[in-house]
């Protein structure tokens, strides 16, 4: 099977984070072309300069456009594409050489329209980027959601690391105009239209999320808001674990309330999980700061997406 593969990539603001991600598709072990096409969506910090470093190593186009958001300009990208199968990446992450390869192996083993991969961490990654990879990935955070083999259902992929075919594109649009959960929201889409997706375990990506907490808890507040809007407008895909993060973070609010009171047996639950959570970050990264740090990242996940997600479900109507 002979695939022309896209790679589109939405960057905002971030010259530094484009100069990674094409230093690693220069060293890509595959063998046949493929272009990338960097979407400038109205930054103002600009990355022409760092874009045209590579385009003599690299089938490279640059396009620089008014800011709509990072959906509008994936759509974009895909538009302005040559390929027949377009890979999405975000703008921190950084590729494995064999990652290209990899998409292909498993497209020709078993076809799909729609893919997506995990995320990882690279060991140069800062303690806290490592902690928040732990957050977003363990099965124990997430329950594997974002590429673990674990994970329950199909999968969804996410817009971070993410393949469409051509046709599936112009099927049905690409992203809408949701400004979070967008990539779920065409997950959706996809399998109303008889697409089928697929996790490709090894086609794995580095994500560097460059990200405070105050950030991390921002970005997960966002998560927890559109998961009610798509629960109403997709209700066949609702499922009750999508409360989990809601019920932990109440859960917690009133056994700190009963801890006070003297009652602490609700308290000592919440602080057996967390050191599970200590535990296996500890098993994971093999560094007890990390660990000690994916307590915190953990938490501000279910915070984050908790409250988003009671805001959204009562009081966005």
């Amino acid at each position: 099977m002979k695939f022309l593969f896209s790679i589109i990539v939405p960057v905002y603001n971030r010259p530094n984070e484009i100069e990674e991600l094409l230093e690693s598709l220069t060293k890509q072990d595959f063998s046949d072309d493929f272009e990338v096409l960097i979407i400038e969506d109205g930054s103002t910090q600009k990355s022409e300069v760092i874009v045209d470093k590579y385009k003599n190593q690299l089938d490279l186009k640059y396009f620089f456009k008014e800011n709509s958001g990072a959906g509008a300009s994936r759509n974009f990208g895909m538009q302005k594409a040559s390929g027949d199968y377009f890979i999405i990446l975000d703008s921190d992450v950084i590729v494995p050489k064999q990652y290209v390869s990899e998409v292909k192996k498993a497209l020709e083993n078993n076809f799909t329209d729609a893919f997506g991969g995990p995320d990882a961490a690279h060991e140069s990654f800062t303690s806290l980027q490592k902690a928040i990879n732990y957050a977003m990935t363990a099965f124990i955070t997430t329950g594997g959601i974002r590429g673990k083999k674990k994970a329950v259902g199909k999968f969804q992929p996410r817009s971070f690391n993410l393949g469409l075919s051509k046709r599936a594109f112009e099927k049905t649009k690409g992203f809408s105009k949701m400004k979070n959960g967008e990539d779920i929201d065409l997950t959706f889409r996809l399998w109303e239209n008889g697409f089928e997706t697929q996790l490709i375990e090894k086609a794995f990506v580095y994500h560097k999320r460059r990200s405070s907490i105050k950030q991390f808890f921002k970005q997960t507040y966002g998560f927890g808001t559109a998961r009610p809007i798509l629960n109403e407008k997709y209700p066949k895909t609702s499922k009750v674990t999508y409360w989990f993060p809601s019920l932990l973070i109440i859960g917690f609010g009133i056994s700190s309330l009963f801890f006070l009171f003297g009652y602490p047996q609700l308290f000592y639950f919440f602080g057996f999980y967390f050191l599970l959570i200590f535990i296996d970050s500890l098993l994971q990264n093999k560094n007890g700061y990390v660990a000690f740090l994916s307590i915190l990242t953990s938490f501000t996940q279910f915070l984050g997406y908790g409250l988003g997600f009671l805001k959204s479900q009562f009081f966005s109507k």
